[in-house]
């Protein structure tokens, strides 16, 4: 990695401004670097300026979505290797692939702009010693959160067997150390995260004035630290009912000492969905972490509406901008819906009809819906983490470790009973009376068939929010399921284990050889 975690050390001083209230996560001067750090309003500029970078990361839809059976690309250009060896399994996963590199860069940038906070707080004179800690425990959330995805993206087994994570950065380095880090055990960046999650969990403040609205809140880091030890329990760590029963310790946790966290009413409340996006409602009551974003300036918006619109689109979906085809639901990911289920209407379409009247067969992603000022220039936010997700975890847990089946149960319900109140496709007339109904203990055979149910429910709840694939290999599923994903979508193919897991990103491993280990499978540098 020779000059890149140093590189970024000083890529992470650039500053650029973005806006007016809490998304301005940047100032709008530029900064004396040499002078800064001196005092509590030059930490807090510092402290925004991370979660500038933490916009960067939270979106994975290329290797957590279309890696997965939920999505795929409606229209590709020529024979794109790249975007095919995520997509179909079908070319070898390329080192070269540039979907590898975005998250590496990214992460690590955000992770350095931590340790520049970590550093430099203690010594800053404070008007008020509680931000001091407010700040580190923001500092340190924003850094776990970072090296979880590097783990969920880039772990793996290297040839020589080790089961390792990414590299770790944990401190400011010197350019002569950065030519020696290698990629450390997965468990110990697991411990890494562990360790900075509890501390956020412990220090930051249960909420903000409306100003400071969006950033990381209490209850965030209690719900994220009970996600890691889920993934900590399954594979390829499969540290089991231990890290089960500290998951469901989290997020009973959660439960008891959080009331203010609730689901919304409905699923429309969480989208900003074209059939109703008066109802849409940033950082709301159920969400616990979430990515901010403006329709402008451009460089505060993003661009999911257009890229994952139909790509011919000719101004029927999308009010301003192109379309792009890329996420597209695969016929697997609607028809996972059951017939009626409001969640599809506010998620997806499954075509649209031209201006000229006729019936496009395209489906495309509509949960991220806005309307920009120009261009692609969308305002709606990312949520990372949202009530939900934590209730299915809860009921996995629970059936996992043989605990209360009747709970899980219950928590599957509520999920369930929060979509059956949303409204739904009104030109479905014809949905069963007792559409999703709530299920009993008594009609799964057994624990694994409870299992499946509430995979099922994770999928067409958390559709499109990159989600899936990391939870497939989570839970061992990968494998069953791709190979019937990909047998109806693009026929057989030979399956091996090393698809489980990316491969480092070649220039990570040309610019130090032989120090960054490469996952089996992938060309060692």
């Amino acid at each position: 990695m020779k000059r890149v975690v140093y590189i970024i050390v000083v890529c992470s001083m650039i500053f650029s401004s973005c806006g007016d209230d809490f998304i301005n996560l940047n100032p709008k001067d530029d900064l004396n670097l040499e002078g800064f750090y001196a005092n509590q309003t030059d930490m807090n500029m510092a402290v925004l300026s991370a979660y500038t970078g933490f916009r960067s990361v939270g979106n994975l839809a290329t290797l957590g979505e279309i890696r997965s059976d939920n999505t795929t690309y409606s229209w590709l250009a020529g024979n794109p290797i790249n975007e095919r060896g995520i997509d179909e399994f079908k070319e070898p996963l390329l080192i070269s692939n540039g979907n590898l590199n975005d998250p590496w860069n990214n992460c690590y940038t955000l992770i350095m702009r931590c340790n520049v906070i970590l550093a430099k707080n203690p010594d800053a004179e404070f008007a008020q010693e509680r931000f001091r800690t407010q700040f580190e425990a923001e500092a340190r959330f924003l850094r776990g959160y970072a090296y979880f995805v590097l783990n969920m993206v880039y772990q793996g087994f290297a040839e020589n067997g080790q089961l390792l994570g990414v590299c770790k950065v944990d401190k400011l380095i010197s350019q002569a150390e950065s030519y020696e880090i290698v990629r450390a055990p997965l468990e110990e960046i697991y411990n890494l995260i562990i360790e900075d999650l509890t501390f956020a969990a412990a220090n930051l403040p249960r909420s903000y004035a409306a100003e400071d609205k969006g950033r990381i809140i209490q209850a965030g880091a209690v719900g994220l630290l009970a996600k890691v030890y889920m993934f900590m329990a399954g594979f390829p760590l499969n540290k089991g009912n231990e890290y089960y029963n500290k998951a469901i310790q989290q997020m009973e946790l959660l439960y008891a000492n959080y009331p203010e966290v609730a689901l919304l009413p409905t699923y429309q409340h969480l989208w900003s969905s074209p059939h109703n996006m008066s109802l849409y409602t940033k950082n709301s009551v159920e969400s616990l972490v979430e990515i901010q974003y403006l329709k402008e300036p451009s460089s505060c918006s993003n661009g999911w509406n257009n890229n994952w619109a139909p790509r011919f689109d000719d101004g029927t979906v999308l009010a301003t901008g192109g379309g792009g085809g890329s996420n597209s639901p695969t016929l697997s990911m609607s028809n996972a819906y059951e017939y009626g289920d409001p969640r599809k209407y506010v998620s997806m379409r499954d075509g649209w009809t031209s201006k000229a009247g006729i019936w496009q067969n395209d489906r495309y992603v509509c949960k991220y819906y806005d309307v920009p000022p120009s261009g692609s220039n969308n305002g709606n936010n990312w949520i990372v983490l949202r009530l939900a997700d934590i209730y299915l975890l809860y009921a996995e847990a629970l059936v996992r470790t043989g605990g209360d089946k009747s709970k899980a149960v219950d928590y599957l319900n509520r999920i369930r009973t929060r979509a059956r109140n949303t409204a739904g496709d009104p030109e479905i007339t014809d949905a069963p009376a007792d559409l999703l109904r709530n299920y009993t203990v008594d009609e799964f055979a057994d624990n694994n068939a409870l299992l499946l149910a509430i995979e099922k429910e994770r999928r067409v709840e958390l559709a499109f929010e990159s989600h899936r694939w990391f939870d497939l290999v989570r839970t061992g599923r990968a494998k069953d399921v791709m190979i019937e994903q990909q047998f109806d979508e693009v026929g057989p193919f030979v399956w091996d284990d090393n698809k489980l897991f990316y491969p480092i990103y070649e220039q990570i491993m040309q610019q130090n050889p032989g120090k960054i280990l490469q996952n089996k499978g992938y060309v060692q540098w």
